[in-house]
């Protein structure tokens, strides 16, 4: 057998011999609509790879990107791996003393911006004395007068020709640098290799997971700054399937106009973007027009999201879950055949787990003491996890030896495992209430919360208390027109879950604080909330 290696520069040269009139369509900054092909995708990528070279990028030089979703950021995904560099995509929503701590720890020579990050580049400029460029991801006419020290992207390719032939090099080399959120401790580096990041872009391509075909146009809503929107712009080139980038328009009405317009047929986000826009759905009073599925990861989608996305928009609805260290994709929610003949109730018990395991990595849940549980479909544990994408260590081996015994990788989360390979998040072990010697979920609990008519959010934390050790306080944002008080509201949990994991109080907020990628920030609440139940003994 010929052994080639399996490098990131392939999917796009497939795509552009395969697939070349196949659009790439880019709602930009600048306003607008872009279009065009794979093949002239690759010929820009092939002219910005011979401009980075000219700019002194060498094989495992690192090139930043502050960046939406769209088409020039699609040609430094490729171009930057292409010639041996790392492409590393970094999250502007933290905070500008985290980027700036990012952006020096990876070595960036290069970032490159998008015109909605110009005042964000100005205040990072003088903390990164390292990068040695920065760009701006626009043309000469929409160059603001401020970033006359930014160098010009449409420039710097016109200047460049297309007659460039992508190098060969190990499959192992480094092609994508992604930091964790870090909202305990500095964010850390998870470095892909190229093997890693077309074996992911392969699996996430089965029928049983994300399944995209040369039939499909995919929306990916999860931005290519997070975990490279989950691998979307790898394995949509590698079958040809349209793409639609949203660019900054991430609201309701900006989505749904896409969808509807490109005839979308598969999407990726988190649960608050589909919140949003079934929001913006229920308002208009409109439907989506093709059958379409999502995948929805990042935090756990709740039964009532999925019911109403499938029922009122037959959207049909895959839960994953992954980790910036896990590339993402480790399971996706998709039923076997048996459960055809189920009723709706047990389909809907399956249907909220968080899916099977994706060929390519395998699962076990552990006891505290490392021994391995059963996988019943109730034990449950520390979830671990191993694979051909999943992380071996950090970026300049932070942290140190991140593996356990077997070179498992240990997520933080707990789950259970059953026999047909289904995995249902339990909660993170950082985010796990034990109260009274008794474990209890928050995600369930908030789940369950979600199902009433007057919540639009929630989030559940656990506190400590006197008695207890520690007792669940669920925050509740309710839904615009509606009202509920504390009381109903502990009414309706109170048949539902057990009666020790009821919350002893219930508090309401306008919004509810989240991470950089889109999750609740419980670390922010238990901080917003400290000490709730010393300082409201009556509601302990």
């Amino acid at each position: 057998m010929m052994n080639q290696p399996l490098l990131i520069s392939a999917l796009i040269r497939h795509a552009d011999t395969c697939h070349g009139d196949t659009e790439i369509v880019t709602r930009l900054t600048e306003g607008g609509i872009h279009r065009y092909g794979y093949r002239d995708a690759h010929r820009r990528a092939r002219q910005l790879a011979r401009a980075l070279l000219r700019l002194g990028v060498a094989l495992g030089d690192r090139v930043g990107t502050l960046a939406w979703n769209n088409y020039r950021h699609f040609e430094i995904y490729y171009a930057t791996s292409g010639v041996g560099a790392i492409c590393h995509t970094i999250n502007p929503r933290l905070f500008p003393e985290q980027i700036a701590y990012i952006v020096n720890h990876a070595g960036d020579r290069l970032v490159f911006f998008d015109l909605t990050f110009g005042k964000l580049v100005e205040t990072l400029r003088p903390l990164c004395p390292g990068v040695e460029h920065w760009v701006l991801l626009t043309d000469r006419a929409h160059f603001p007068g401020g970033a006359s020290t930014a160098l010009c992207y449409e420039e710097l390719l016109a200047a460049e020709s297309d007659d460039y032939e992508w190098p060969a090099f190990s499959e192992e080399t480094a092609a994508a640098l992604c930091y964790t959120s870090g909202t305990t401790g500095n964010p850390k580096g998870v470095l892909y290799s190229h093997r890693s990041t077309v074996l992911h872009a392969y699996a996430i391509n089965l029928p049983d997971v994300m399944g995209l075909s040369a039939r499909d146009t995919a929306l990916p809503v999860v931005p290519m700054f997070h975990v490279n929107a989950w691998g979307l712009p790898y394995a949509a080139p590698m079958v040809g399937a349209k793409m639609v980038l949203p660019g900054p328009g991430l609201d309701g009405a900006s989505l749904c106009e896409l969808y509807a317009a490109e005839r979308v047929t598969i999407s990726a986000g988190v649960p608050t973007i589909w919140l949003n826009t079934l929001a913006h759905l229920r308002e208009k009073q409109i439907r989506l027009p093709l059958p379409h599925r999502t995948i929805i990861g990042g935090a756990a989608a709740s039964p009532a999201l999925i019911h109403a996305l499938e029922t009122e928009q037959g959207i049909e609805v895959r839960h994953g879950w992954g980790m910036t260290e896990t590339s993402p994709a480790c399971t996706i929610n998709t039923f076997l055949a048996k459960h055809a003949a189920q009723s709706t109730e047990a389909r809907d018990m399956v249907h909220a787990k968080q899916g099977r395991i994706v060929p390519g990595v395998e699962l076990r849940i552990v006891d505290d003491a490392g021994r391995e549980l059963p996988r019943d479909g109730t034990a449950f544990g520390e979830l671990q996890v191993r694979g051909h994408w999943i992380c071996r260590e950090y970026f300049k081996s932070e942290g140190g030896n991140i593996l356990r015994p077997g070179g498992w990788f240990a997520t933080g989360d707990v789950a259970t495992l059953d026999g047909d390979g289904y995995m249902r998040i339990v909660d993170r072990t950082k985010d796990i209430i034990k109260s009274g010697g008794e474990w209890i979920s928050s995600i369930e609990i908030e789940n369950i919360a979600l199902g009433h008519p007057a919540v639009a959010g929630s989030a559940v934390i656990g506190l400590p208390h006197e008695k207890w050790g520690e007792r669940p306080l669920l925050v509740i944002v309710k839904r615009a027109g509606h009202d509920v008080t504390a009381e109903q509201m502990l009414e309706f949990l109170r048949p539902r879950i057990a009666k020790w994991w009821l919350p002893d109080a219930v508090v309401f907020t306008d919004a509810i604080p989240l991470t950089g990628t889109g999750k609740v920030y419980k670390t922010k609440l238990r901080q917003i909330y400290a000490g709730y139940y010393t300082k409201n003994p009556e509601a302990a």
